[in-house]
């Protein structure tokens, strides 16, 4: 499985768009995030829906603390009560049951899933309760190091998109975002990696 950050992408993606050598000019390369494949990292992805990656983070932490295991059978057990404690909120706990009982049930086989094609991928992920295209992007960037995913759906990307590009709408972004194919992906580390060096930030994918 070949990082999305590697340097043929980069080359091919700055002649595509010489903008984007441009951050890498000011800011570096961006990181190689990437997961693991598997429940523990996609019920991560789940509690980093609509909020910070620092709050999520601290959720994460919490919640695993409170497993013997993080593993499906585990998270069950757990009660709404103790899921409150972890500050996994009423949704979420749904969402991550909803998961567990998934892949208990194998109608979700998470370990097969890098052999399937992208849109098979992403139908899988999306039968799921919870799972939106959000957060299948998310899988499949991080844990799967899809190429050519761009995630319309993360404010971060958007919003420096429109920084970087003057662009006033995000399906404007959308727009340009085509230009940008077979690296989407490469693009969205790289638009990650500007909005979070012009804001200081370097929080943990």
């Amino acid at each position: 499985m070949q990082s999305i950050v590697n340097p043929r992408a980069i080359r091919a993606l700055q002649k595509r768009e010489k903008r984007f050598a441009e951050i890498i000019r000011l800011h570096g390369l961006p990181p190689s995030w990437s997961r693991p494949q598997g429940f523990e990292s996609l019920a991560k992805i789940i509690l980093e829906q609509q909020v910070s990656l620092e709050s999520a983070n601290a959720h994460f932490r919490k919640l695993k603390s409170a497993l013997p295991a993080f593993v499906p059978e585990e998270l069950l057990q757990l009660t709404d009560e103790q899921m409150r404690a972890c500050q996994v909120s009423r949704q979420k706990t749904k969402y991550l049951r909803a998961l567990a009982e998934a892949v208990l049930s194998e109608q979700l086989e998470l370990h097969t899933l890098e052999n399937l094609s992208e849109p098979e991928i992403r139908a899988q992920l999306t039968e799921i309760k919870g799972i939106g295209n959000w957060t299948a992007d998310i899988y499949l960037m991080f844990c799967l190091q899809s190429p050519d995913i761009f995630p319309a759906g993360d404010i971060a990307v958007i919003q420096a998109a429109r920084e970087l590009f003057a662009l006033d709408s995000k399906e404007a972004v959308i727009a340009q975002s085509e230009k940008w194919k077979p690296y989407r992906s490469l693009a969205a580390y790289l638009l990650w990696h500007s909005y979070l060096k012009k804001r200081n930030r370097n929080p943990v994918f």
